[in-house]
């Protein structure tokens, strides 16, 4: 009897032919996009900051009002499979940014690995490497830029 293979569904799908579900599920909980991110205003280039959005379990990874999160806070992106190449701020280990630019997912990818584990073992995630807002000032986050997100 041969085996069920997974559905690969992002190496056949466009971004814009994705289900909710399907879109959903390429994100890789690494809580990157929930850092704060500083903007150069004449260069236009973004650094990362130790510093995540207070909605996020630093435990998990994961945002604790998901569904709210908009609402809640108004700069939180709004990733669209129609925008998902304008994101060049992304992360290059982005799942969103990587299927834009017609690259494949990372091995450690819990789609791949089949394990929500694997981007915290491959030090993807921002575990144990972050601090809530709730604790920063925001006159400090010039002093929380890291280097160690590769954008």
């Amino acid at each position: 009897m041969a085996s069920l293979e997974l559905d690969r569904f992002w190496e056949y799908k466009s971004l814009q032919e994705m289900t909710k579900s399907e879109w959903e599920s390429l994100c890789d909980g690494c809580a990157r996009c929930c850092m704060i991110k500083l903007e150069d205003e004449e260069s236009g280039s973004v650094d990362y900051t130790a510093v995540v959005c207070n909605l996020l379990d630093l435990n998990s990874c994961q945002c604790t009002r998901y569904s709210e999160r908009h609402s809640l806070v108004p700069d939180c992106v709004h990733l669209t499979p129609d925008k998902a190449h304008e994101f060049k701020w992304l992360p290059m280990s982005c799942a969103y940014r990587r299927l834009a630019e017609g690259k494949p997912l990372e091995d450690w990818h819990p789609l791949v690995s089949n394990s929500n584990e694997t981007v915290h073992h491959a030090q993807i995630s921002v575990l144990d490497k972050v601090v809530s807002e709730a604790i920063v000032h925001e006159d400090q986050y010039q002093d929380m830029v890291v280097r160690w997100v590769d954008h």
